[in-house]
């Protein structure tokens, strides 16, 4: 008897498992690329972040050979009126703090629009710094130190004396009055309201910063 072959097709799919290309019944792995597409979802992130910026700071800690369970990524490419910074526990797989971020105050006015890791040019670095200790800021109080990870592109911030630090003219008051953040001699200031939470999550932790604009 001659089963019609397309009952042979139906009768075949029913009983052949299918394995996906990332099945490890064939010793295969989902691709990097795969791995932060799915991070970005889970950590609920799609909707208020730019994936694209994700990825990259994703990249760049995997291209240092760096670790550690909480990212910060500050998006520099958004205007400073936004919520720019993304405060996230990969491990819990959780955002856990969007706020706002300034920069610096040769970088631009309501957009960062140059960066420069030269001392003296007041302006952001981007790139992946590892955060360090808390200090005292004679100027500024608590902050936390910055280290810069990239050369040429942010290594001169312990030079350039790179912190997080708390500043007044981070917040929903100064964008009503002026229409934008004010502006760092290149750090990256938050709201001293959430400086205490900042210092307390990324300690010893990573901080991306991304923009739009070259070295």
């Amino acid at each position: 008897m001659h089963l019609p072959a397309l009952f042979l097709f139906v009768l075949l799919e029913c009983f052949v498992p299918s394995i996906s290309p990332a099945s490890p019944e064939l010793g295969l792995t989902a691709t990097d690329h795969d791995r932060d597409e799915l991070l970005f979802r889970d950590c609920g992130l799609l909707g208020s972040m730019d994936e694209v910026v994700f990825v990259r700071a994703l990249e760049s800690r995997r291209a240092h050979r760096t670790g550690g369970a909480i990212l910060a990524v500050a998006d520099m490419s958004r205007p400073s009126t936004d919520k720019r910074l993304f405060i996230i526990d990969l491990d819990a797989r959780e955002l856990l703090l969007r706020t706002w971020v300034a920069h610096g105050r040769n970088s631009g006015e309501l957009h960062c629009t140059s960066v420069s890791n030269r001392s003296g040019s007041l302006q952001t670095s981007k790139g992946l710094y590892r955060v360090g200790a808390r200090i005292q800021s004679p100027k500024h109080g608590d902050a936390l130190l910055l280290h810069g990870l990239d050369a040429g592109v942010n290594s001169a911030a312990r030079s350039r004396e790179i912190i997080i630090h708390g500043a007044d003219y981070v917040g929903a008051a100064f964008i009503a009055q002026h229409g934008r953040l004010g502006r760092s001699f290149g750090c990256p200031a938050v709201a001293p309201e959430v400086m205490p939470q900042v210092m307390e999550l990324l300690e010893g932790q990573l901080l991306y910063i991304f923009a739009d604009s070259g070295q």
